[in-house]
């Protein structure tokens, strides 16, 4: 392989659940090496080394010391990550308990199912997804320790892969991190299984999160343009994000986010080798039909042996002259007793319709199946791509070669267009479609293959790797590449909003917004005093106040006569103090307590000390309830102060709040945004108010109460950053600039 040919313009960090090898023990008790085979680890690995890059994973092992160093490769060494010294690889270390709810509860129970679109086989546990949120902050602080770690050059952006349904949530903390530091990199994320349609994705009840996890990064691939339509449909229904369906664009955050199919390939020339050197064998005339898989719930094994038994029913002349061969691990017994009674059924002294290899096989043994076998069947009922159909194609060296079977369903399906297409639910279609492949004329097996082939050599797993590489804008040769397409987002247009809002607002119906200050109207500042409302905001809102059948209320978490000097404009409603004080009073309510929190808080312009660093948290007082803000604090004191904020807070009888870098003392009274925004509605329109007006309400994280309140009966808007947030509103604006938009 030319390493040459695949480079990136700046350092490469590679985010993988596993690392690129595996550590075990030897006979003596010392950490070694075990080289991991696989396409993603021959393609990305030398990027990596030559790069100067690092990789980020598990390293397969538990480790009871965390300094135990990782050791070097063997000398003798000669697979692709030989030359990925220790220092460059960061050993992600998880509680073993966090990690088997993790990986086999979140990951392997319930993605692996649902994302197969398999839901009745998916759990979904609260506890497997906490864990699922440790694990990726973990994998993502260790990833922010590598990005540190990698030296500044002019011009060059490290660029950081993230792969696969273990690591969904990691790149948007890791972008939060790096922007807070100042570090400037390149995201990206491949997701190496399918990705589902909306009406599957949404059992899942963090699917907002996952997606905003993903959104993290500055591009998304998947193997075809079906699971990047999902995706993409699955960002706007989802989180109401705006999106361009032809360009494959997702706007987030203010961000545009790419998403591209960029369909895997396989190491093509190794495997025509190892076809070239392999002894035979088979020692018979038979042909053979070959299935290569892991015995695993999606593949369709027992789809693959019905079809079979009927192959043998409709067309008894293939028995005793074609066999089944299926390499597989062991692990279903329902496989095991179709297998049994076809057996039975068609077994002769000298043939069996059936033959199997339980357990690993090696590469070059592999290679002689695929090379001899009159027809590979990969059938499965789902599958995010299937190498085996590829590594089939490229050991085809015979002639007359044989003939590839394809499900739809298979990612494979969708890009080897000269195989036969098979759908494994569909038995007797299923056995005519493996007859006509072992009848089919010569010529067409050679037209058929020749077409494969071309195509698996050309793009090849290196052809995949530059491929990503390109989209990212980090491949060296990249004008030697396609053009990767629109990359930005079109401007926001009138239709966007008519597409969402006109038919809900309507023509004869009153139009009522509520609108939160901080956050929303006005940008968050450092003081609130500096928390000024923009120009055009405040054009937008005077001009609405005018019209008669547009009511407009502000419903705010200062004093409402601090909040009504702010805006400035009359015709206003103005409410204030956390909504505790209905729009007709006018006085501030200080709850009990509140001075206890002061005093025992750290006091406005107060000073942080950690590691010589200096900062600054205060306490906000609005009267019927207390802030406590912290955003100019620096970001590794933050945790223990929102952690100490919080405790004081709660200790005095009050809810604590979270909010951006804040956390608020609410007091423990059923008065919240949402009953206070019901309560506005209902004085100002009556009791029947939800028959007669039309509401928007558009607010921040402090919210979600009214949000929750008028759920189903108002548009709302939450106006959020790239964090990953769950909300109730129906769709989310990236900041205050976007908020005059829906108005």
């Amino acid at each position: 392989m030319n390493v040459d040919v695949v480079a990136s313009t700046g350092s490469m960090i590679v985010v993988s659940n596993r690392l690129p090898f595996v550590l075990q023990r030897n006979k003596e008790g010392n950490l070694v090496r075990k080289a991991s085979a696989g396409g993603l680890v021959t393609a990305v690995a030398p990027v990596v080394i030559n790069g100067n890059g690092l990789w980020v994973g598990w390293p397969g092992i538990h480790l009871d010391d965390p300094n135990e160093p990782i050791p070097e490769s063997d000398p003798s060494d000669i697979t692709p990550t030989a030359g990925l010294k220790s220092e460059k690889v960061i050993a992600v270390r998880i509680d073993p308990i966090i990690f088997d709810s993790y990986y086999n509860g979140c990951c392997n129970a319930t993605f692996w199912p649902l994302f197969h679109s398999m839901p009745d086989r998916a759990t979904f546990k609260g506890e497997h997804w906490k864990s699922y949120v440790k694990a990726n902050k973990e994998f993502a602080d260790c990833t922010l320790k590598a990005l540190k770690s990698l030296p500044r050059h002019a011009g060059e952006f490290p660029l950081i892969w993230v792969h696969d349904y273990h690591l969904m949530l990691a790149a948007n903390w890791i972008r939060q991190a790096a922007d807070d530091l100042g570090l400037q990199c390149k995201l990206g994320f491949f997701l190496h299984i399918p990705f589902p349609p909306w009406d599957i994705f949404r059992l899942f009840p963090w699917s907002d999160e996952i997606l905003q996890g993903m959104l993290g990064c500055d591009m998304v691939g998947f193997h075809i343009a079906d699971y990047c339509l999902n995706f993409v449909d699955c960002c706007q229904r989802n989180l109401g994000c705006r999106v361009d369906r032809k360009n494959l664009l997702v706007e987030q955050g203010g961000r545009t986010v790419r998403v591209r199919p960029l369909p895997i390939g396989i190491p093509f020339e190794r495997f025509v080798e190892l076809a070239e050197k392999a002894p035979r064998v088979f020692g018979t005339t038979q042909k053979i039909v070959l299935g290569v898989d892991r015995l695993d719930y999606t593949k369709g094994l027992v789809h693959r042996l019905r079809a079979f038994e009927k192959l043998l029913e409709n067309h008894p002349e293939h028995i005793g002259k074609v066999s089944l061969l299926q390499i597989a691990v062991p692990s279903r017994t329902d496989v095991k007793d179709w297998s049994a009674e076809l057996t039975g059924r068609f077994t002769t002294p000298n043939w069996s319709p059936i033959r199997y290899i339980y357990g690993c096989v090696s590469q070059d043994e592999l290679a002689a199946f695929y090379r001899d076998s009159a027809v590979g069947l990969v059938t499965p009922l789902r599958d995010g791509m299937n190498l085996v159909a590829k590594e089939f194609v490229a050991c085809q060296i015979n002639i007359p070669p044989g003939v590839l079977i394809v499900s739809p369903f298979a990612g494979a399906g969708e890009t080897m267009h000269e195989a036969l297409i098979s759908n494994p639910y569909e038995i007797d279609d299923a056995s005519e479609v493996i007859h006509r492949a072992l009848t089919m004329p010569e010529d067409e097996r050679i037209l058929r293959m020749n077409y494969l082939r071309r195509r698996e050599k050309l793009n090849d797993v290196n052809y995949w790797t530059k491929s990503f590489l390109a989209a990212m804008g980090s491949l060296v040769t990249q004008e030697d590449h396609d053009d990767i397409g629109s990359v930005t987002m079109p401007a926001v247009t009138l239709d966007d909003f008519d597409e969402y809002l006109a038919k809900y607002i309507g023509n004869t119906y009153k139009l009522a917004l509520l609108l939160d200050y901080d956050g929303t109207l006005a940008p968050i500042a450092p003081h609130p005093d500096l928390a000024i409302i923009p120009a055009e905001t405040k054009n937008v809102l005077q001009r609405l106040s005018n019209l008669s059948d547009c009511y407009i209320a502000i419903v705010s978490g200062r004093n409402v006569d601090n909040v009504k000097e702010m805006v400035g404009i009359e015709g206003i409603t103005y409410a204030g103090n956390q909504a505790g004080d209905p729009p007709s009073r006018r006085h501030e309510i200080c709850p009990p307590h509140a001075d206890t929190i002061s005093r025992q808080g750290r006091r406005a312009d107060a000073p942080v000390a950690g590691e010589g660093v200096q900062g600054r948290a205060w306490v906000e007082n609005k009267g019927a309830l207390l802030t406590f803000h912290f955003r100019e604090t620096p970001i590794h004191l933050r945790p223990a102060l929102e952690k100490e904020a919080t405790q004081l807070i709660e200790n005095v009888g009050f809810r604590a709040g979270r909010a951006r870098c804040a956390i608020e003392a609410k007091p423990p009274v059923q008065w919240n945004k949402g009953r206070a925004s019901i309560y506005i509605l209902r004085t100002a329109f009556g009791v029947d108010w939800s028959e007669r007006i039309r509401i928007i309400y558009v607010g921040d994280a402090t919210d979600e109460d009214a949000m929750q309140a008028l759920k189903g009966m108002a548009a709302t808007f939450r106006v959020t950053s790239s964090q990953i947030t769950k909300t109730s509103a129906e769709r989310r604006l990236p900041s205050t600039d976007s908020v005059p938009s829906p108005c």
